[in-house]
């Protein structure tokens, strides 16, 4: 081709995207030789039609979530109905299981601490477009390590450097867990999902292990369990003798990982990697280093669930530990969209609901585990019905 006719076609070109608006609509070109003091839709009146645009798009988006929570209520209402029980009293028997005094608000935050770590444990990786399907078992790994360091101070350091090393100890042992699958997928091409998932049966295994051989404490009859931590490695207590400091250190790893993905480097690469790992690759990112990284930052932040749950909480391990914790978890993020700070509230609406279950099977006789019913159907109300209506409009 001519180059100045390829250099005509690209001016044209140029001018013509340059002429579409964000909607896709096409503006009025500039008269030859004009020249715009400011672009297509800019000015001092921008801000002023963004701004109630800005409203107008966030009302809608409430209006769609509201929606789709009430569909997910009237199912569940409608599955409670067909099980034989009034669907507004199990709805009233779960929000006073859940929120009816200063111990069901406790043990909601409590059971909320371990959810919120778990979902961060999902976001971080998902950023990268990893799925960490393992936060179940890098819970565990956490409360081990966390027990391991225990009997290794032996009583020698207590108080708050205790504390440290015990965090250190079992985000070490959540951060090794989740590599296995990170370096499976990044050396053999492995599905890191499959084998996270997989791991988790295998945490138990060991667990279990633990519990009844080596760490067993000879004082458990009938169920086994490990010796108990020393007080003085217990978390301190915030409020209504149960909740712990582990809650406000879940939701400042909330708001650190969200400061990063915001503004940090690192938040940006792994972004990109997400988006298009080709297209990071190209650009010269170290690709692999990046996922195994997030995947391990990941198993870290479920690890530090665990070792809170055990020092705050248990106090010792026992077989079925956090049992559903992680799978709650990822739960809790892709409601979030995988959203550190909104992983904050999806983490306390599913604690509640999770809590609830006991009110529920107590007032309308039906098995907590019904919950998780409703678990999933708020998940795919929000996930499904929730989503804006991207149609492409002729």
């Amino acid at each position: 081709m001519n180059p100045a006719a390829s250099a005509s076609a690209s001016a044209t070109a140029t001018a013509a995207a340059g002429n579409a608006s964000a909607d896709g609509s096409v503006v009025d070109a500039p008269p030859d030789g004009a020249v715009l003091d400011t672009p297509p839709g800019a000015g001092p009146d921008a801000d002023a039609v963004a701004t109630p645009s800005r409203w107008r798009a966030a009302g809608m988006a409430t209006l769609r979530w509201a929606a789709a929570l009430a569909g997910a209520l009237v199912i569940f209402g409608l599955f409670l109905f067909a099980r034989g029980a009034s669907p507004v009293d199990a709805y009233l028997a779960m929000l006073d299981s859940a929120f009816g005094d200063s111990r069901a608000i406790g043990d909601t935050l409590l059971r909320a601490t371990p959810l919120l770590l778990a979902a961060l444990a999902v976001a971080v990786p998902a950023r990268a477009g990893m799925f960490n399907i393992g936060g179940e078992g890098q819970l565990v790994l956490g409360a081990v390590g966390a027990m391991a360091m225990s009997f290794a101070l032996d009583g020698a350091i207590a108080g708050p450097p205790a504390f440290v090393l015990l965090a250190l100890a079992g985000m070490v042992a959540g951060a090794c867990w989740a590599l296995i699958p990170a370096i499976l997928k990044v050396v053999l091409r492995t599905n890191e999902a499959i084998v996270s998932l997989l791991l988790n049966y295998v945490a138990v295994i060991v667990l279990t292990w633990l519990v009844f051989e080596p760490w067993k404490d000879p004082k458990s009859t009938g169920q086994a369990y490990s010796k108990a931590l020393p007080s003085d490695e217990r978390l301190p207590i915030l409020w209504a003798n149960r909740v712990h400091v582990g809650i406000i250190l879940a939701i400042v790893a909330a708001f650190v990982i969200w400061a990063a993905f915001r503004s940090t480097r690192w938040g940006f690469k792994l972004q990109v990697l997400g988006g298009n790992p080709e297209a990071a690759r190209r650009a010269g990112l170290r690709v692999g280093a990046l996922a195994v990284g997030a995947m391990a930052v990941g198993g870290a932040l479920a690890g530090l669930g665990g070792m809170l749950e055990v020092s705050g909480v248990e106090g010792r391990l026992r077989p079925g530990i956090m049992v559903g914790f992680g799978y709650i978890g990822f739960l809790a993020s892709w409601l979030a969209k995988h959203h550190p700070l909104k992983a904050i509230v999806s983490a306390f609406v599913l604690a509640a609901i999770a809590i609830g279950g006991n009110g529920l099977k107590i007032e309308a006789g039906v098995s907590g585990a019904a919950v998780n019913v409703l678990m999933a159907l708020v998940l795919l109300a929000v996930l499904g019905f929730a989503r804006p209506n991207t149609k492409a409009t002729s």
